[in-house]
């Protein structure tokens, strides 16, 4: 896995991959289609974000590069690389408690706040992406 070069694309399981963590230079780009839905990705070295139809889904600090996303009220499934600790934070459901997996251990328990967000800690390395899960318990 790698940095997305076209900063935003759909994978053939009808995932996304988005983000470049090694851009010096913030840099967007909006209105890609992906089943029916917006997406929106902003990336540089130092932040990640991306938005699906105009609200917020990923953001991480400092940016990363993710793969295989895929997020729905109940879990998000992904890969991220990067370039040392990361900070990111998902919109799930609000107020939801959900059960944090990094590799294959758990990280333990997670609540969303009202607006559904919850953050992850995680060491991004940019050899070996790290799988991120997180399950509605």
């Amino acid at each position: 896995m790698a940095v997305i070069e076209e900063l935003i694309k759909k994978e053939a399981d009808g995932s996304i991959s988005f983000g470049n963590y090694k851009l010096t230079e913030k840099t967007k780009l909006s209105d890609f289609e992906v089943d029916g839905d917006l997406y929106k990705v902003k990336t540089f070295n130092e932040i990640t974000k991306l938005e699906r139809n105009g609200l917020f889904v990923y953001e991480s600090t400092p940016g990363t590069a993710v793969n295989a996303f895929k997020a729905t009220a109940d879990s998000a499934d992904f890969f991220v690389e990067g370039m040392g600790p990361s900070q990111i934070t998902l919109e799930l459901e609000a107020e939801r408690e959900y059960e944090v997996f990094i590799g294959t251990k758990t990280a333990g328990k997670v609540k969303t706040n009202l607006g559904g967000k919850c953050t992850i800690n995680v060491e991004a390395d940019e050899i070996a992406p790290t799988h991120i899960k997180v399950v509605a318990i």
